[in-house]
């Protein structure tokens, strides 16, 4: 006992008090959001009688404003300040899942319910890249994919809280009131916000207009990179929608099994990502990008084979691992990339990957339920093959990327935008 407090000292030594305060609003926030949003597709299916497809689409509403949200925050938390753009995007949400749920209790058209849903997801993707600029700006790069790795371990913490409390509720409250928990969530994040989180460095430089937004498509390196990110976050998105209805209304399992995969994905995380999180920070980038993505798609490709109970816990343990090894990586690669004064866009762009898996791959993943009610092998091994091509595009994208962190030494061959330092070599 004594040697864990030990350790946890040490640990929280090792990061900024700003890194904690963010992890702690991210553990909340990922609980409130996921104890109520895992469950609409159900709502919608079930409950709405609508057909998959059109499910998927309104979940791919956020694919047109999520990238949006990210590239649009992410510039205005270098030229506003990152603490500013959060509070305004947490307090939005705060009010936005209050709407949601008030509309969900009176079986409002699903037109309203999908447009209050598309502005949940906008006013997240506002507050992300000032979350991630705020980890960095706090972070030697060094400890830059550790710190990456706590932030994603809360908010795992928070997913593996949220669905297990969900799907308890939801056996014997209406769904419209698992908002109310989510509303509550996002205004303690606020609170928590506004009383410890403090502004990180802000930008020097100025910047106006579309023009400069868009930048970043200039980086050539950069840009290839979150194509191939695209591959394997598609894949990733479909955790939440694909695969609640795969499990329960084409295999049959209770929405408490469902949640109970979702809570083993967020507790190996909050185990595992940091200790996991140290071993990528000192294996080549390469190495770690094709790893993570090739164990995504052996997850979601054992899915369509194995459909016991087990076998699933299997298969989503194997994608996890996969996971924690891809997200802090990016993350990383995508802060040391950017330069300072344009970290936040960086994180934008970085940002609209995620935001178009976790968007187009419910749509992917909706249309292919539909094609293969009754063949689950080649709808998973059609959605586990855009990893696997990411694999290989990383293996060429990787031979002019080899940074990685040794010790206290950083071995980087990743010149920031803007910095025309060469790199060693």
């Amino acid at each position: 006992m004594l040697g864990a407090g030990r350790a946890l000292r040490t640990l929280a030594r090792q990061h900024d008090r700003g890194v904690w305060s963010l992890v702690t609003v991210q553990l909340i926030t990922a609980a409130g959001l996921s104890m109520s949003l895992p469950f609409l597709s159900l709502y919608l299916h079930q409950q709405r009688s609508l057909p998959m497809s059109l499910v998927g689409g309104i979940l791919m509403l956020s694919a047109v404003v999520s990238p949006l949200g990210r590239l649009v925050g992410g510039e205005l938390a270098d030229r506003r300040g990152r603490r500013p753009v959060l509070l305004w995007a947490i307090g939005c949400r705060t009010a936005l899942f209050g709407i949601l749920g008030a509309l969900i209790w009176q079986d409002a058209p699903v037109w309203s319910i999908a447009l209050v849903y598309a502005s949940v997801r906008l006013a997240g993707a506002f507050a992300m890249p000032g979350i991630a600029s705020m980890i960095a700006d706090l972070t030697a790069p060094p400890q830059r994919t550790q710190a990456y790795g706590l932030l994603r371990a809360g908010s795992n913490i928070g997913w593996a809280a949220g669905p297990a409390v969900g799907g308890y509720l939801a056996a014997f409250l209406p769904y419209a009131s698992l908002f109310v928990f989510s509303s509550g969530a996002a205004l303690l994040s606020w609170v928590l916000v506004r009383t410890l989180a403090r502004e990180s460095p802000p930008s020097t430089e100025q910047r106006q207009g579309l023009t400069n937004m868009l930048c970043t498509l200039s980086d050539r390196r950069f840009t290839v990179f979150v194509g191939l990110s695209i591959l394997v976050l598609l894949v990733s998105g479909q955790l939440i929608s694909t695969l609640s209805v795969f499990t329960v209304d084409r295999l049959g399992f209770s929405e408490a099994r469902f949640g109970g995969l979702l809570t083993l994905n967020g507790l190996l995380v909050a185990v595992f990502q940091y200790p996991l999180a140290l071993t990528a920070a000192r294996m080549p980038r390469r190495r770690a990008l094709m790893l993570g993505s090739s164990l995504y798609g052996v997850g979601y490709l054992l899915m369509g084979w194995f459909h016991a109970y087990p076998a699933l816990l299997t298969a989503m343990g194997i994608a996890t691992l996969g996971e924690m090894l891809f997200q802090p990586t990016a993350l990383g690669i995508t802060a040391d990339m950017a330069a300072p004064t344009n970290r936040g866009r960086y994180m934008g762009a970085f940002g609209l990957a995620e935001a178009v898996g976790w968007s187009a791959g419910p749509f992917i993943g909706g249309i292919l339920l539909d094609v293969f009610p009754a063949s689950p092998v080649p709808m998973w091994g059609a959605i586990s093959s855009l990893a696997f091509l990411a694999t290989v595009g990383f293996a060429f994208w990787g031979r002019d990327v080899r940074g990685r962190h040794t010790g206290q030494e950083t071995v980087m061959e990743i010149t920031p935008a803007g910095d025309k330092r060469p790199g060693p070599g």
